[in-house]
């Protein structure tokens, strides 16, 4: 089991950076694929970007790519989420999570099993 916690997130004007933190508890942290979620009111979580044990492996949605950076420091068991060029549309409380399986990324919120309490990030027009 690990325990996540972020931070990073805030109100910022459209155009604007914020860089999302996700501390990460345990000795297990450099095994795990981890992954930046979010959700928006009304909307159903969804897949933003996530990044293999190693961090030699990063994947991105779609309506993020170009934009953002995921990157991890094992070291200091932290993974990162850059956010560059925001949008009202990126408005949304992003989550951290952890996939202990060792199979591989996923796209599929169902398969990790650790998450954190989430931040919010507003982003004004």
């Amino acid at each position: 089991q690990v325990q996540l916690v972020e931070s990073g997130g805030g109100l910022v004007q459209s155009g604007g950076s914020l860089r999302l933190s996700c501390a990460a508890s345990g000795r297990a942290f450099s095994s795990y694929v981890m992954a930046w979620f979010r959700q928006a009111p009304g909307k159903e979580r969804e897949f933003v970007s996530a990044i293999t044990w190693s961090g030699s492996r990063t994947y991105y949605a779609d309506s993020v790519k170009g934009r953002f950076t995921i990157s991890r420091d094992n070291a200091k068991n932290t993974v990162y989420l850059q956010m560059n060029s925001l949008k009202p549309e990126d408005t949304a409380v992003y989550y951290c999570a952890a996939d202990s399986r060792g199979v591989g990324i996923s796209w599929n919120s169902g398969a990790y099993g650790n998450w954190g309490q989430g931040t919010q990030v507003t982003v004004s027009s």
